[in-house]
């Protein structure tokens, strides 16, 4: 069983600001950086090339909408069909989608547990369909998921609670996570990790600054103990531009190891 870690450098689908295509490389230089070591807190030595490799930065440049999508489901498609899992870097939270749409349909009953400020439900934002702000309407609206659980949350307006009411997504806002500790799922789980689920004091390097947030040990923690079969992950939203002095990379690597570490534990079950 192989891991394969994937870099998606788009954001041109992002409603603020442009950077996170950038991201994928710093979270790499992050994750070799002398300053820590490659073991995960569970133990794995991810210094050992049988556990994991890079499968370098899908070529998305000049690529946008159905043309850079499909060409992200399709790689990654092509990954699980050659028995690995895929932890992808992103780039903004639009990539999520076509990724997670190759998982649920290599993955049946595939569940999702999302880690955000924002719960990315929009029909359609600014009148782009592929926005970072709509991946999880469009996954819902496949009928090939499962269940849809979001951590974190703290920006809901009416008109996304009214999306998650639709979906049935199970919400646990940032203002009760007196739940949290009793997530579980039946079959496979993807994770998907969006920065700004922190809030900017761990991780100031992020397009939204939304205050209120998870702390770094509270993210690190749910991916540790939740209960289910992780089989893939990504994170997104990094913004180098705004990461004056790399402390929000390696907050990203950290998070991107202990993803891994969580997928090695799982198979090894």
């Amino acid at each position: 069983m192989t891991i394969k870690l994937l870099g998606l450098p788009q954001d041109n689908n992002s409603s603020y600001l442009a950077g996170p295509m950038l991201a994928p490389d710093r979270i790499r230089e992050a994750i070799r950086c002398e300053s820590a070591n490659l073991y995960t807190e569970t133990g794995h030595n991810l210094g050992d090339p049988s556990l994991w490799s890079d499968a370098g930065n899908l070529a998305l440049d000049g690529l946008s909408g159905q043309s850079a999508f499909d060409l992200i489901k399709f790689s990654v498609a092509e990954l699980l069909g050659g028995g690995c899992h895929v932890v992808s870097l992103g780039g903004d939270h639009s990539v999520s989608y076509p990724v997670i749409d190759a998982y649920a349909e290599h993955f049946d009953g595939l569940s999702i547990l999302h880690i955000d400020a924002h719960p990315d439900l929009y029909h359609n934002m600014l009148n782009n369909p592929f926005s970072h702000a709509s991946p999880f309407a469009r996954l819902m609206e496949t009928g090939r998921i499962n269940r849809l659980v979001q951590v974190g949350i703290r920006t809901l307006n009416a008109h996304q609670r009214t999306q998650a009411e639709k979906y049935k997504v199970e919400i646990h806002e940032m203002r009760d996570l007196s739940r949290v500790a009793d997530i579980a799922f039946d079959g496979s789980v993807y994770l998907s990790c969006d920065l700004d689920a922190l809030d900017p004091a761990f991780a100031p390097g992020v397009s939204h600054f939304e205050p209120g947030g998870l702390s770094t040990r509270q993210v690190l923690e749910l991916i540790q103990t939740f209960k289910g079969r992780l089989v893939g992950a990504d994170l997104v939203e990094l913004n180098p531009l705004r990461d004056s002095n790399g402390l929000s990379a390696m907050v990203a690597a950290k998070i991107t190891k202990e993803l891994i570490g969580r997928i090695l534990d799982d198979q090894l079950r």
